[in-house]
């Protein structure tokens, strides 16, 4: 993590520069960055557990229901009272509603795009940067910055895993890797051969595959690191695509986590009893955020859990009462259960898409003439549960009929810097040099939610 700290020299002045060299910064002077401490871990010792909806929830169905506008914008449901006064949620949240003392709801999120990568960029890393045009990835995801910058919690668990695996629109990992941050940075993928598992998938969940065998492994992993060890005789100076630190620092992962116990650990769900993952479901939403709550209590950073297909063009009084339930059956387990271990303070949830839905429903797509809602990135819903953040309350507001905020305009940025803040991480003023060095700052705007801190 770069924090310039040189006299005189400002923040605006390296933005507007552009490039190391234009103030004569040297690799001498980043070294010294670091031995000042400059670049520093994470203040807290806390996690994050990321639920991503892959494809965009709807909010009017979720978090921001409307039940006074017209029929053609409220939808199919109506709203619940939750467990805090004035707060209300879709009716078909009823686990949601019971933990809302728990949760803020963020309902006045927005960055005004409609398209599914630009979007998805958007909200995992800050910045507009790819697009369908051109899906590359530009900056590197919250959960990549947080593995750089706080690393690992404990020896022999990554600081940074996706369950089964991190994507965005199909890509994986897709706008939640490293980016220039290097390819040590992205997630470690849980299931790569058993992943973007719908909410109704009905066969058996595998265990991780880098499990499989593991008694018997050990003496082969440590062998074969000893071999590489003799014959890591490259320069590796050559190597300027950063392979090289990713394989190592995957290759690392891997031993570390077959030779050491933690991984057996936090990994192995036969150690919960049927009534907690009962309280989850079983399916693979309720299964992979458990594992989530595993890993985060054994001491993992940041865990991503993917719970796709919210892309509801039509149908979608029919795609969400069967979603709907799954999702809000592994929050209300995960309340409880972090309630239950006094872990609250601890963890930090959010939960999130890449924007919301039209407020007016549509007249369904071609081929398939039943109602849904378009893509709407004019208004959004974001939920952020414990992590020390204050709770049972609504941030921000949108009009009547869910088209636009009328209070407290959020951006994805500020909900990152939210998640920067709780564990600790200074996010103004830092900067992290791209593929030639430039420094780029964390953050190009964007502060901590205030109503939350």
């Amino acid at each position: 993590m770069l924090s310039v700290t040189k006299p005189g020299l400002k923040r605006r002045t390296i933005l507007k520069a552009g490039a190391l060299g234009a103030f004569g910064f040297t690799t001498a002077d980043l070294s010294k960055l670091k031995a000042e401490g400059n670049i520093r871990p994470g203040a807290s010792d806390k996690s994050v557990i990321l639920i991503w909806l892959d494809g965009g929830p709807s909010q009017f169905e979720t978090y921001d229901p409307k039940p006074e506008a017209p029929s053609e914008y409220r939808g199919p449901w109506g709203d619940i009272r939750t467990n805090v006064p004035g707060i209300r949620l879709s009716e078909m949240l009823p686990e949601h509603a019971k933990h809302a003392d728990k949760m803020a709801f963020i309902r006045s999120v927005h960055h005004d795009n409609g398209d599914h990568f630009a979007a998805a960029h958007w909200m995992l890393t800050g910045r507009f940067g790819s697009t369908s045009v051109d899906k590359a990835q530009k900056a590197p995801s919250i959960g990549s910055c947080v593995a750089k910058l706080a690393g690992p919690r404990v020896k022999g668990l990554p600081p940074y895993i996706g369950l089964p695996a991190a994507e965005s629109v199909y890509l994986y990992p897709g706008y939640q890797g490293g980016s220039y941050l290097g390819g040590a940075y992205d997630p470690f993928q849980v299931n790569m051969k058993q992943k973007y598992l719908a909410s109704t998938y009905a066969s058996a969940i595998a265990s991780p595959p880098f499990l499989d065998g593991m008694v018997g492994q050990a003496d082969r992993m440590t062998g074969r690191a000893s071999l590489l060890r003799q014959l890591d005789g490259l320069n590796r100076k050559l190597d300027q695509t950063g392979a090289m630190e990713a394989m190592d620092s995957h290759q690392q992962s891997a031993i570390d986590m077959i030779l050491g116990s933690n991984a057996k650990q936090a990994f192995d769900m036969e150690k919960e009893d049927d009534a907690t993952r009962d309280r989850y479901g079983r399916g693979p939403w309720g299964h992979y955020t458990l594992m989530a709550r595993r890993l985060v209590e054994n001491g993992v950073r940041f865990v991503t859990v993917d719970m796709p297909h919210w892309d509801t063009h039509s149908k979608i009084k029919e795609g969400l009462e069967v979603r709907l339930p799954y999702l809000d059956k592994a929050v209300g387990g995960l309340m409880q259960d972090l309630a239950d271990r006094n872990l609250m303070d601890d963890v930090l949830v959010v939960i999130m898409g890449e924007f919301g839905r039209t407020p007016k429903l549509n007249t369904g797509q071609p081929g398939i003439p039943i109602p849904g809602r378009d893509h709407w990135g004019q208004a959004m819903s974001v939920v952020m549960a414990g992590g020390g953040l204050k709770c049972g309350q609504v941030v921000g507001a949108t009009n009547s009929r869910g088209e636009h905020p009328i209070d407290r305009a959020l951006t994805p940025a500020d909900v990152l810097a939210t998640i920067y803040h709780v564990l600790g991480i200074e996010y103004q003023g830092v900067f992290l040099p791209d593929f030639t060095g430039r420094p780029i700052p964390l953050l190009d705007h964007g502060s901590a939610i205030a109503e939350l801190i």
